[in-house]
C-alpha cells in the first residue's frame, strides 16, 4: 500500500507539470467564463467533492485515537500554525529588501500558514514506525490567510463552511450508512482528490497564462526552490532539537511523527483554500507557486530521509529499552 500510494504521489507530481503546460498552451478553457466555468465548476463543485472525499475516507475512530494524544498534537499545532508563520513572516522581511518576485513571497507566507498534510506526513511516519494523527484546525489557518485578503472575511467564512465544512460532514454521515461496503472496496479515495485537484490547479494556471501582464523571472522561481528546501530542513532539525530535550517527554515515536507532521504542509486543503481566500487576484497562480513546489519536495525530502530517521529511531529505543532493564 505504502508502494501504491508513493508511485501515485509521483504520477500526481508528473500530472502538476502536464495540467500546467496544457493551461500555458491552452488557457481559454479554463479561464472565467470559459467552456469549464470555473467559478461554479471549481469553486463551489469541485472544491466539495475533495471535502466530500475526505469526510468518505476518514475514519472517525482513528481521529478519536489521534485526539488522545494531547501533548504530541499541541505541540505541532503550535509549531504549524503559530511558530511557521510567525518564522516565515521575519525571513520574508528580509527578503522583502531583494528582487524576488513580491507575489512568490506572499506565496512563501501562505505556505508557512498551512496545515499538516493527512497523507503523506502520516505515510512517512508508518514508514519509519512512528506514531500518527493529527488533526488540522482549518479555521485557523483562515484566520492567517484571510486577514491578508481583499475579500471579506464573511464571505470567505460562508464559502468555507459551504464548500469545506459541510461536505466534509455529509461524507462522514454518508460513511456511516456505508462503511462495510467502502471497507470492502476500498475506492480509490486519493486518486479521486488528486484529479480533482490537478482541474484546479489547471483553471488557476489557465487565468495566468491569459494575462499578459503577468510575468514570472526564471531567477526568482529558482531561489524560492532553494529558499523550500533551506526551510524544510531548516524546520525538521528544529523539530528534532526540541522534541529530543530532556525535558520534552517525547518518545522517539513521538519524534518522528513530530519531524514530519509539523513541517509538512497540505496541498489538498492548500489549492482549494487559496481558491476561495484569494477569488479575484489575478496573481493567484503565483502565490499558489511555492505551495506547489513545496508538496514534492516534503515527499523527496521525506523519501531521503526516512532511512537515516528509523535508524536513529531504533537505536535510540534500543538504548531507552536497555537503561530501563534492571541491573
Amino acid at each position: 500500500m505504502g508502494l501504491l500510494d508513493r508511485l501515485r504521489k509521483e504520477w500526481f507530481i508528473i500530472g502538476i507539470v502536464l495540467v500546467i503546460t496544457f493551461a500555458r498552451l491552452e488557457p481559454s478553457a479554463g479561464v472565467k467564463g470559459g467552456p469549464l466555468k470555473p467559478e461554479i465548476s471549481i469553486t463551489y463543485i469541485a472544491v466539495s467533492a475533495i471535502f466530500f472525499n475526505s469526510g468518505l475516507s476518514l475514519k472517525t475512530e482513528e481521529l478519536t485515537s489521534a485526539l488522545m494524544h494531547v501533548k504530541l498534537h499541541l505541540f505541532v499545532q503550535i509549531f504549524t500554525l503559530v511558530f511557521f508563520p510567525a518564522a516565515i513572516w521575519l525571513f520574508l522581511q528580509m527578503l522583502s529588501l531583494t528582487t524576488i518576485n513580491e507575489w512568490l513571497l506572499k506565496g512563501l507566507q501562505t505556505v508557512g500558514c498551512m496545515p499538516p498534510p493527512v497523507s503523506s506526513a502520516v505515510i512517512l511516519t508508518k514508514a519509519v514506525g512512528g506514531n500518527e494523527g493529527i488533526v488540522v484546525t482549518p479555521l485557523l489557518l483562515l484566520l492567517f490567510l484571510g486577514s491578508s485578503s481583499s475579500v471579506p472575511f464573511t464571505s470567505i467564512f460562508s464559502q468555507l463552511f459551504m464548500t469545506v465544512v459541510v461536505p466534509l460532514i455529509v461524507g462522514q454521515i454518508v460513511r456511516r450508512f456505508i462503511k462495510d461496503w467502502l471497507e470492502r472496496n476500498k475506492p480509490p479515495y486519493g486518486a479521486i482528490s488528486s484529479c480533482v485537484l490537478l482541474m484546479i490547479i489547471y483553471t488557476t494556471f489557465c487565468d495566468t497564462f491569459s494575462n499578459p501582464h503577468i510575468d514570472l523571472d526564471k531567477f526568482s522561481l529558482i531561489i524560492v526552490v532553494f529558499i523550500i528546501f533551506f526551510i524544510q530542513l531548516s524546520f525538521m532539525l528544529l523539530t528534532f532539537v526540541f522534541s529530543t530535550g530532556k525535558q520534552s517527554g517525547f518518545t522517539p515515536a513521538d519524534t518522528v511523527a513530530i519531524m514530519f507532521c509539523a513541517t509538512h504542509k497540505s496541498l489538498t486543503l492548500g489549492i482549494p483554500m487559496l481558491k476561495i481566500v484569494f477569488e479575484g487576484y489575478e496573481h493567484l497562480s503565483l502565490i499558489s507557486v511555492p505551495l506547489l513546489i513545496y508538496h514534492p519536495a516534503q515527499i523527496l525530502l521525506g523519501s531521503v530521509l526516512v532511512p537515516t530517521i528509523k535508524s536513529w529511531m531504533v537505536k535510540r529505543q534500543k538504548a531507552l529499552t536497555l537503561k530501563l532493564q534492571p541491573v
